[in-house]
């Protein structure tokens, strides 16, 4: 059984995602099927058939989430310190052709958003950051090609 890393906000996330879906909306929707049986004939009743699919939907990332939080490795990112990128580090890098400064912190698959600065441990990005110090250079093989990063600073937060 592979162990899942993620930091303390993510597992908390995850957990709060399966209460919502197994409770409120769980209810929800075994509410809409009873409703969609109520009209009659359930072989030609969208409305029953779409619960029935949301129903599916819902159970099945239900399974997904117990899964991965039986097999979540919590790491407190707040504990942690060193010169090299790891796990739950924040790195500033700045792009060596556009100067643009870019914020990330190295999280776990399953609380990745790049909206909100966080990248997947097993992101091109995330491989090309692990183990470099503050100073170095990385080039990365993006999809819209080669871009190369300077680390300007790294933290544990």
């Amino acid at each position: 059984m592979e162990k899942v890393p993620m930091t303390k906000p993510g597992y908390a996330a995850l957990q709060e995602e399966l209460k919502r879906r197994a409770g409120v909306e769980r209810q929800a929707i075994v509410k809409a099927i009873s409703e969609a049986r109520e009209h009659g004939d359930l072989s030609e009743n969208a409305e029953y058939h779409a619960a029935k699919e949301q129903q599916s939907l819902n159970e099945g990332r239900i399974n997904e989430l117990e899964d991965v939080i039986a097999r979540a490795d919590v790491i407190d990112v707040a504990s942690m310190s060193g010169d090299t990128i790891k796990f739950g580090a924040t790195v500033t890098l700045v792009d060596e052709d556009t100067d643009e400064e870019k914020h990330y912190q190295i999280v776990g698959d399953q609380e990745a958003d790049v909206s909100l600065g966080k990248i997947s441990i097993s992101s091109p990005i995330s491989r090309a950051l692990i183990g470099k110090e503050e100073g170095d250079s990385v080039e990365v093989a993006a999809p819209g090609g080669a871009r190369s990063y300077e680390i300007l600073k790294i933290q544990y937060v």
